[in-house]
Order: structure tokens, then C-alpha cells, then sequence
């Protein structure tokens, strides 16, 4: 009686759901199953609004303004557009990978949300090893890409996927070093208690980790200035070169869904994931992914393209070291000082990111010179 009246007389962000909730395993499994979809769906649509609008604005234009008030309905009508177009299957290709293909592709994304918490204890399963699961699920859309570029019988399709191979190999390291990082100041590899355990947001303890993070978390969503894997001025279009109707329009549902699943990762790691006051946590949740899904626009408006030869010396002269020494200095301050106000790191690693950051892009060449902070 006494733990249910101070559960109840919690705060609103620190009510744990139950595990079972809305009441029993199966109905537990439908319901978070169904958000899932519709949350990736809808947020999915509201990406693509918010990149046409956003970017419309930072370049001089209007954008989306014709379909619905405001242009809202536009990502709908797209969605129609693209439904009623012909499928297109090249003669030559492998019809049974042609096919699978989109479909490996886009079903990691989904699986990736089964242990991402909307607020406190909400979530389909809250697994120990939580974000150990996500970066093994998250590898295999690669596997999906590499069969669209082999199974197209196109060269430029398979140099691109051969392309996501390569960035995905390369960024998959600094991006779990950042990832070892949080884990080792949280002390679990759970989403939901790397969530409870941030007091202050991991992008204050942690700021090098989160901008290596960053960083990989583009490359490996394909989000621009790394999106080489549909480079049109070399490849035509990449790796759905051969793609048409509802299959193209899968592998355009990844992209984004990829790229709010990596926004959903970065707001759990590194900015409270549902904590925040006065609103509703799930809200919290919604909110704080749009805003790093925003930053993703905004670098893709301002950032050129960078080469394939500049792509892999990024990861492997930039971020790789400084996800290291990140490490490093981590390990470091947790044994040396275990009992020490984490406000005291925050100021301590600000100024070590600060340093390290000018430092490697003073010293390190990556195809086209030195990088200019």
C-alpha cells in the first residue's frame, strides 16, 4: 500500500508504466506493436514535411504549399503518387532479392523501437541489453541495401550499395565507442534506466561522445553531407537505381525512418529521452527527436557533399581516435573520482571536447585538407 501511494504521488515523467500495461502480455504486445508502426509512420510523414519546409525557408523558398494549408498534405499525396506508379522489375536482375530487398531493409527500423521508451517504463520490451540490441538490429538494413544494388544487375546500384557497406563498416565503430561511453556513466545497458540515470543530459557529462555520435549516426542513416550512396551526379541514383512504385517508396520510408530512429537514439542517450517538466513525457519524447531531426536538416542545407575517399578518412582519422581517447578519459574519471558531482565533469569534458575537437582538425589530413572548425 505504502509503495502504490508514492508511486502514485510521484511526478508525472517517474511514474513507471507497468510491464504488462494496458493489462496482460498480448494486449501489452498489440497495442505497443500498433503505436510503434503509426509512430514511425507519422513521424516518418512529418519529417519529410518539416526537411521540404525547412529547407525551403534556409534556401529562399517556399516549399510544400499547395496540398492541404500549408502544403501538410503533401507527403500524403507523394505517398499516392508513388503507390499508383508501375513496378519496374529489371529483366536481368534476381527477382526473389529484387524483391526482398526494401523488405529487410525497412523491418529493423520497426524493431528498433521495441526498446526505445515514450516515457517511463512504456515501451514493448525493456531489455537489459537494450542498446546492445538496437546496434545489432540496426546493421542488418544494410544487408537489405547490399541485396537491392546486387539484385538490380545495375553497376551504378551496386556501387552504391557497396558504398552504404563501407560507411556503415566505418562509422559502426566511433558510433559504439560514443555508445560504450554513455553506458559506462549510466552503469546499465538498458534504454529506459540510461533514461532514469540522467539527472544532468548526457550531452553535457558526455558532449565529445555525443558529437561523435552525431556524426556516425548521419553517415549511417545516409543523411547528407554523407549521403553517397544515392549520389545522382555519379551513380544516377544509388542503390534503387532500378526501383520503382511501392518498392521505391519503401526504401524512401527507410531513409527517414532510419534517420528519426537515429534521432529517437541520440534524445534516449544523451538528452533525457521522455524526462522534462510540465508536459506529458511521450511528448517530451516527440519533441526532443524532431529537434535533433531539425539539426540533421540544417547540417544537410548547409554542408556540401564530401567524396567517398573524404567519407572513410573521417571515420578513420577523426572520429575513431577521438572516440578512443573520449573513452578513455571516461574510464578514467569514473575510477579516479566515482563519488564527484557530475556538474564538475561537465565543465571538465566541455573543455577536453573543446580542445580535442581543435586540436585533430588542425593535425589530421581527410582527403581535402585540413577540417576548419
Amino acid at each position: 500500500m505504502i509503495i502504490a501511494e508514492s508511486a502514485a504521488n510521484a511526478p508525472l515523467a517517474m511514474q513507471v508504466t507497468p510491464a504488462d500495461w494496458p493489462g496482460g502480455y498480448w494486449w501489452h504486445w498489440l497495442f505497443f506493436t500498433v503505436v510503434i508502426i503509426a509512430f514511425v509512420l507519422v513521424m516518418v510523414m512529418g519529417a519529410i514535411y518539416i526537411e521540404r519546409r525547412g529547407m525551403g525557408r534556409m534556401q529562399l523558398r517556399l516549399g510544400p504549399n499547395r496540398t492541404g494549408p500549408f502544403g501538410l498534405l503533401q507527403p500524403v499525396a507523394d505517398a499516392v503518387k508513388v503507390l499508383l506508379k508501375e513496378n519496374i522489375v529489371p529483366s536481368a536482375a534476381d527477382k526473389v532479392v529484387h524483391w526482398l530487398a526494401p523488405i529487410i531493409a525497412f523491418t529493423p527500423v520497426l524493431m528498433i523501437f521495441a526498446v526505445m521508451p515514450f516515457q517511463n517504463g512504456a515501451l514493448l520490451a525493456d531489455l537489459n541489453i537494450g542498446i546492445l540490441y538496437i546496434v545489432a538490429v540496426s546493421s542488418i538494413a544494410t544487408v537489405g541495401v547490399f541485396m537491392a544494388g546486387w539484385g538490380s544487375s545495375n553497376k551504378y546500384s551496386l556501387l552504391g550499395a557497396m558504398r552504404n557497406v563501407a560507411a556503415v563498416v566505418s562509422y559502426e565503430i566511433p558510433l559504439v565507442l560514443a555508445i560504450i561511453g554513455v553506458v559506462m556513466v549510466s552503469g546499465s545497458l538498458s534504454m529506459n534506466q540510461i533514461v532514469t540515470a540522467q539527472d544532468i543530459p548526457y550531452i553535457l557529462v558526455q558532449p565529445l561522445g555525443f558529437l561523435l555520435f552525431f556524426i556516425a549516426a548521419c553517415a549511417e542513416s545516409n543523411r547528407s553531407p554523407f549521403d553517397l550512396t544515392e549520389a545522382d551526379s555519379e551513380l544516377t541514383a544509388g542503390f534503387h537505381t532500378e526501383y520503382s512504385g511501392m518498392k521505391f517508396a519503401m526504401f524512401y520510408l527507410v531513409e527517414y525512418a532510419e534517420a528519426i530512429a537515429m534521432s529517437a537514439i541520440i534524445t534516449t542517450l544523451f538528452l533525457s529521452g521522455w524526462r522534462g517538466p510540465w508536459l506529458p513525457p511521450w511528448l517530451w519524447f516527440i519533441i526532443k527527436t524532431l529537434v535533433v531531426f531539425f539539426v540533421m536538416v540544417w547540417t544537410r542545407t548547409t554542408l556540401p557533399r564530401v567524396r567517398i575517399d573524404q567519407l572513410m578518412a573521417l571515420a578513420w582519422k577523426f572520429l575513431f581516435p577521438l572516440a578512443l581517447i573520449n573513452l578513455f578519459i571516461t574510464a578514467v574519471e569514473i575510477i579516479v573520482w566515482p563519488d564527484i558531482s557530475q556538474w564538475i565533469f561537465v565543465i571538465i569534458n566541455i573543455a577536453i571536447a573543446a580542445v580535442l575537437v581543435l586540436l585533430w582538425s588542425k593535425s589530421f589530413k581527410t582527403g581535402w585538407g585540413r577540417i576548419e572548425v
